[in-house]
């Protein structure tokens, strides 16, 4: 609360801004300041007193340093209002003239808007019984030689919020809750997976061999070794071959990178959670991880239920569980297990492409009948078993394999299934990925990892793993439109003239 509702938004010019800073230094005066510690924070303040309670006035029983950016500033005569942001949210301070001094006191009245501060005092009740820390020394820490962006109505502009992510966390308080949130759950996501004894390992992200992930991987090259080495798509090689080593539930939270297109709901470099159930299939990693989303999404909203386009959308366990095949009759009449490739080809139209085999064909009709009209969270299992390589087969067909991915208001945020533990048929599997990606049924060949295939041989017990997008699922619970929302720098093409 505010002592005065009105923004001042004229700010200074950068002329002017700068001048400022020139004349303290000529006065002996160091406007960047090393330190300013200890400190208080707005929030905690303003939780810890009632000022109904209060009387009016000081409370020099009570006393606080606060450092943060002047975001509001109203001037009395001989009394000035300005308000202080800091990570937490924003208090008063009030400065009187009798009390600093002429020139303390014309220090405050020539801040700028978006200065930074450091401010220590008593605690003070204005007459509208609001908070507020009574000035007894303003220190400049930093200032702001550039007029900042609107501090009233915020940044509306997504190529500056996006492109000058700072400006966005300066005026939109928004965007600086989303980012928050992203802590919060990716701490919640931590907790969890410790508290029911999992392991965090770290694997490589520079790797001699890109797997996992059907994805066109980004090549770098180490000049000491002068070889090619790719950023990882995926981390479940390394996760298994750590299983064959002795561990058990494992998982890996991280950054993955995929050389690919950009959209709403793809960006080049993201966040995800790889983890492997040890001893389950698939049944067992989809319990674990509807439970574990569930949980997490209450830890951080306060409910399971969030609203997305006007619906709720409750990430209870358990979520539903539907059958590929069974969507698709349902939707097309067509039964893919009997369909060929130019039957599913034509029921496809305008979305198959030229080298697309059955798989490739399913996969697109999963995407474009099936998931779009998945609200609630559901699982859409029995999976093209060509799309996951390293799957074990389903009983019911040789063309699919038990695999899943989880759905959310027609976006994927978790796929998974039953992992390969026998070595001798991920060898095969492996082979006849490499022959699919040379026919251009898939994008990309690469080269088979034998050194996971030798890790199998040692003997890995039964697992199933999932990778769950963390960007998406935040994308979900803030109502975010567009993965840039929830990505603090994300990828953005290059403006004509920009080094």
């Amino acid at each position: 609360m505010t002592e005065d509702r009105s923004a001042d938004t004229s700010g200074a010019s950068e002329a002017n801004r700068r001048a400022k800073v020139a004349r303290l230094r000529e006065e002996g005066i160091n406007p960047y300041p090393h330190s300013f510690l200890p400190r208080d924070h707005a929030a905690d303040i303003l939780a810890a007193h009632d000022p109904a309670a209060l009387e009016e006035g000081e409370h020099p029983e009570f006393r606080y340093r606060v450092m943060g950016r002047v975001t509001g500033k109203r001037g009395h005569g001989k009394i000035v209002f300005f308000d202080i942001r800091d990570v937490s949210g924003t208090i008063q301070a009030y400065a009187r003239r009798d009390k600093l001094g002429e020139e303390a006191f014309a220090r405050i009245e020539e801040l700028d808007l978006a200065d930074i501060v450091g401010v220590e005092g008593v605690l003070y009740v204005t007459k509208r019984g609001e908070l507020a820390v009574s000035v007894e020394t303003c220190t400049l820490l930093a200032p702001a030689l550039k007029d900042p962006p609107d501090l009233f109505h915020g940044i509306k502009d997504p190529e500056v919020r996006y492109r000058q992510r700072e400006l966005d966390l300066i005026a939109n308080e928004s965007s600086r809750e989303i980012f928050k949130k992203r802590s919060d759950l990716t701490f919640a996501i931590r907790e969890y997976m410790h508290g029911h004894g999992w392991v965090e390992l770290e694997t490589p992200i520079l790797q001699r061999l890109t797997g996992g992930a059907a994805a066109r991987p980004f090549v770098t090259h180490h000049n000491a070794l002068d070889r090619d080495l790719f950023l990882r798509t995926a981390t479940e090689l390394y996760l298994k071959r750590a299983i064959v080593g002795g561990f058990e539930d494992v998982y890996e939270f991280g950054k993955f990178f995929r050389n690919e297109g950009m959209s709403p709901n793809h960006n080049p470099e993201f966040t995800m959670l790889e983890m492997f159930v040890g001893g389950a299939d698939w049944n067992g990693v989809m319990e674990f991880v509807e439970l574990l989303v569930a949980s997490v999404v209450e830890t951080v909203m306060g409910t399971t239920v969030i609203e997305r386009d006007g619906v709720e959308i409750d990430f209870t366990a358990p979520w539903p569980r539907v059958v590929l095949r069974d969507e698709l009759l349902r939707e097309t009449g067509v039964d893919i297990y009997e369909a060929s490739r130019d039957e599913l080809a034509e029921v496809a139209g305008a979305d198959a492409e030229e080298n697309d085999d059955w798989a490739g064909l399913v996969d697109t009709l999963q995407g474009k009948l099936v998931e779009p009209k998945l609200i609630q969270p559901t699982f859409i299992t029995v999976l093209p078993i060509d799309i996951w390589p390293l799957v074990k087969h389903h009983p019911d067909d040789p063309k699919v394999c038990e695999a899943f991915d989880g759905i959310v208001a027609g976006l994927e945020i978790v796929g998974g299934g039953t992992d390969i533990n026998d070595p001798v048929e991920q060898r095969e599997r492996f082979v006849g990925q490499r022959e699919r990606q040379e026919s251009g049924a898939e994008e990309d060949p690469h080269p088979t990892d034998l050194e996971f295939v030798r890790a199998l041989e040692y003997g890995m017990p039964p697992a199933s793993g999932c990778g769950l997008g963390i960007d998406r699922l935040l994308m979900l619970m803030t109502g975010s439109k567009t993965l840039r929302d929830v990505i603090i720098y994300p990828a953005m093409r290059e403006l004509p003239g920009e080094q």
